[in-house]
Formats: structure tokens, sequence, C-alpha cells
């Protein structure tokens, strides 16, 4: 029998910590119930230290889940651990994931700790972990680019101290795939204790060698692998999920393990990660981009049509890549619209909340002629953020964009209850809303991003604007969807301003 390769998805919390991609506690469950759908075997919910908010998400993933295990990520602080370890406490599985660097570069210019003392604490970090939960993962950060007789050392202890999982990250996404290979390989030789503890493998993109580093990992014995939906995470990003499980799925000739991921779920997952993030899959992106299993060149078409083993080393359908199994339309009930959004694994919290839902789809049936699921998603998106109390809410905007003429917008706004209005000119109509909509918020901040996706084809197709905001050093994405760019837009950037009004501040794990 082949060694299950346990999957450990980190997109709630290392995807979250990307510029702009944070999540609100609603949209993390969303998440992770796919993740769950998906038999993900451990989900990373967050870091329950950095804010009260972070600690209610990890807390609400822990309480609703129930088939995979539900990880924490704290500091060797016992203040974080027992702040993971009470948000945890709901949870059918829980899981504290302790870390402390251990590079000669992070220990003596972040941690200003001497190597002695970092043993101490990685091995209390896990003493601490232990009186929560026996499963306890350590990481030894940056490990990547420390000394191997000290890793040997320090992993030793923490294993010896109850650790049932290690993990070794590459953190800033420095070694070659044989380097990292290597070091798994000599780790698992060298401590006398690693067959009591899972090797597993967190590494990052800065040279696009995550996946590659992650596989070269699992053919020399690493256990777990580390990743994110789409890649999400950091500065370049994680491993990406999709890509390790289909690595390893279809050549089985050359791993001696499996996951048990239902793959099926992979597209769906990567869409709503998008859709919620606002981080747009790229066209050509393996497994998940829309080119992915697509062909233009004559020869490949005609290949590809006689036997689909010419081009195409996995089918289309085995990552979800599936048409829809119903179309809804104006004439849709009820019933069918619930019956659908379940299937997707949409849950709403009430009637009052389908209600609304049902109202904003039959407005959208209105507008077009066919709406497909991932319509349906960024509907439910759209209800979410609608229903949450946001200080900003569009009440109405009026456009006006001629040739020749200079663009003009009339916008009206809720701000706490009460309407506000202005007019102002722009160099084309989305222009002019956004100074219009400034005008009044006031907000200061400067947009980073401007970003349109059809979510689906046609000319009636509803238009997913993403804006990324920036004030003061606070990085925020907002999304918005309408049949209508220009409505789109005004949602996005209302979306990226709530965010902001929010004036959350959040502590990062590596700080």
């Amino acid at each position: 029998m082949k060694d299950q390769l346990i999957i450990f998805d980190t997109t709630l919390r290392d995807g979250e910590q990307s510029p702009g991609a944070s999540m609100t506690k609603e949209e993390k469950v969303r998440i992770a119930k796919q993740l769950e759908r998906m038999r993900v075997d451990v989900i990373e919910a967050g870091f329950p230290a950095a804010s009260n908010g972070d600690f209610e998400s990890v807390k609400a993933v822990a309480d609703t889940i129930k088939d995979s295990t539900v990880c924490g990520l704290a500091r060797a602080l016992e203040k974080d651990i027992a702040r993971a370890g009470e948000a945890l406490k709901g949870a059918n599985s829980g899981r504290i994931h302790t870390f402390i660097a251990t590079s000669p570069i992070h220990m003596e210019k972040k941690l200003r700790m001497t190597p002695d003392q970092v043993v101490e604490q990685a091995v209390k970090a896990v003493t601490w972990a232990r009186q929560w939960t026996d499963n306890v993962e350590f990481s030894p950060e940056d490990a990547g680019r420390s000394e191997l007789d000290f890793l040997c050392r320090v992993l030793e202890a923490v294993i010896a101290a109850g650790a049932k999982t290690v993990n070794i990250p590459d953190t800033v996404g420095y070694n070659m795939p044989w380097q990292f290979g290597n070091l798994i390989k000599n780790l698992r030789e060298r401590i006398p204790n690693s067959d009591k503890a899972v090797f597993s493998v967190h590494c990052h993109n800065d040279l696009g060698l995550a996946v590659a580093n992650s596989l070269s990992a699992v053919l020399n014995g690493a256990r777990q692998v580390e990743c994110t939906i789409n890649g999400l995470g950091e500065r370049a990003g994680n491993a990406s999920l999709e890509e390790i499980v289909m690595a390893v799925r279809t050549r089985q000739d050359m791993f001696l393990c499996d996951t048990r991921i239902d793959t099926t779920q992979i597209v769906p997952a990567s869409r709503l990660v998008s859709g919620i993030t606002g981080f747009a899959v790229q066209p050509n992106k393996a497994i998940v981009g829309a080119n992915a299993f697509a062909h233009e060149s004559g020869i490949h078409q005609d290949g590809v049509l006689k036997h689909r083993e010419t081009y195409e080393i996995m089918r289309a359908e085995d990552v979800g890549w599936t048409a829809n199994k119903m179309v809804l339309g104006k004439h849709s009930g009820r019933n069918a619209f619930k019956t659908r959004l379940k299937e997707l694994g949409i849950e709403l919290d009430s009637e009052e909340a389908w209600n609304a839902a049902f109202a904003r789809f039959k407005d959208l049936a209105d507008k077009k002629h066919e709406i497909f699921d991932e319509d349906l998603h960024a509907l439910v998106s759209d209800e979410a953020s609608s229903a949450t109390q946001d200080r900003y809410k569009l009440v109405s905007l009026k456009v006006c964009s001629e040739t020749g003429e200079t663009p003009h917008a009339a916008v009206v706004l809720s701000d706490n209850g009460e309407e506000r209005a202005a007019a102002a000119d722009g160099g084309g109509p989305v222009d002019a809303a956004f100074k219009a909509i400034e005008s009044l918020v006031k907000s200061g901040s400067d947009l980073m991003l401007y970003s349109v996706n059809n979510i689906t084809s046609g000319t009636d197709a509803q238009g997913e604007v993403t804006v990324r905001v920036n004030r003061g050093g606070r990085i925020v994405n907002g999304q918005g969807a309408d049949t209508d760019i220009v409505i789109a837009s005004a949602k996005a950037y209302l979306h990226a301003l709530n965010k902001l009004a929010t004036d959350e501040t959040r502590a990062h794990p590596q700080v």
C-alpha cells in the first residue's frame, strides 16, 4: 500500500497574508467548507493572536468543520499558544502549529537570541501546546537557510517534547529542488527519533520553485505538504495545492504516496478563493487556468480529437472542469435556486438571508438570460458584503459618457444611514464615479490596482471588478460584481473603503 500524503492547506492563514487578501469570518468559513468538501486533511484557519477578528475567524472555522483537522498558528510564546488553544476548543480535531526561527541571520538580527535559547524556547512552546492538544506541529522558521547540525538538534528536541509533525519551511524561497530534497533526506537519516514524527514542508515561490521543492521533498520522505489554493501567499506565494496534488496523482510511477483529495473540487475551490480575495487566476495557470485544457494549434486539436492523451496528461473533468448540472434563469423557482446553492456547498444563515439572495438572483435573471455557478458565487459574496454593517452603501449612480464629451458621474451614498450626494468629471465613467465617491468619503487612499474580469462568457456576463487601495501602508482589496461595469466598479471601491473604515490592526506572525 502507498503512503498517504497529508495535504495541509494554509490559504486562510499564509494565503491571507498576501497584501489585500484579508477575508471576513464568513468568507473564511465558506472557503473552509469547500476545503473540507475537497477532503483537505488539515486546514490552517489563521493566526488567532493576530487580532480579535482573527481569533473569531479561527474559532468559527473550528466550530464548523468536522471532517478535517483545524489548525491555528502560534509563535513560540505562551500567550500566543493559549490564544490558539482557546480558538480551537470547539474543533472536532484540532492542531496547534508553533514556530521559531533557526537560521543564523534570523536568530541574530530578528530574535536576538542564542542558539541555546532558541532550542529552549522551542521545547517550551511544544510543551505549552501539548497542554491544549496532543496534535502539535513545530516549524523551524527559515530552515532553508539554517545550519544542518543545529536543525537536527532543534528537531530532535521538539520531537522528544511531543511534536507529532515537524515542518521544514523554505521561508524565503531560496532553495533549489535537489538541495531541498537532500535536506529532508539528511534530517530524516540523522535525527535519532525522526520516525516519531511526520516530516512536512512549506515552500515559498520567490524563485518559482515552491512546487518543485515540495515534490523533491516528497520524493525524499516528506509526508505532509503545506500549500494554498492558486498558490496564494506572501510575496510570490506558496506552493499551489492543485499542482502538488495533480503532480502526485498523475505521476504515480514516481511517487510512493498519494493524497485523499477529491480532485473534482479543485476548480470550484480555485474560483471561490479567487472571487473572495480578488486575486484573479492567470489564464495559463496550471490545472485551474482558463487555458489549462484549451488547444489552439491545429496539430494539437487534431491529436486531441483523435486521442485525448496525445496532448492531455489529465482529464479536465477530473479537476472540476465540468459543465453545470443546472443552468438557472428568470423562470427558475426558489427551490431550484436553493438546491443549486446547496449543491455548491453554499449555506445561508437564516430564511431572511435566503430571501434576500433569491431577490438578488431574480434581479440578475432579469438582466441576463442564463445564470451559471460562477454567477451564484458572486451573488452570494455580494449579498454577504451588503449584509454587513458597512459604513458606506451605494444608493444610486448615474454616469454620462459620450464621444467628444467629458464623462460625468453623479452618486448618492448612504453614510451610516445618512444619504449624501456628489458629482464629478473624470477621464472615463469609472474615473468620474471614483472621484465623486472620494469627494464624499475623503479616504485619503491611493488606488493601486483596478482590474475587470468577466465572470462568465457572453455580452450579458457579469463583470467582476477588483480594486486595491493603500492608505498609510494598509492595503486592502475590494470586489464588486454587476452586469454594469461602472456599477460593479463603484461597489468594489466602496467595499475597499469600508474595509479601511474598520481600522482593524493585525499582528504579523513573523514580526
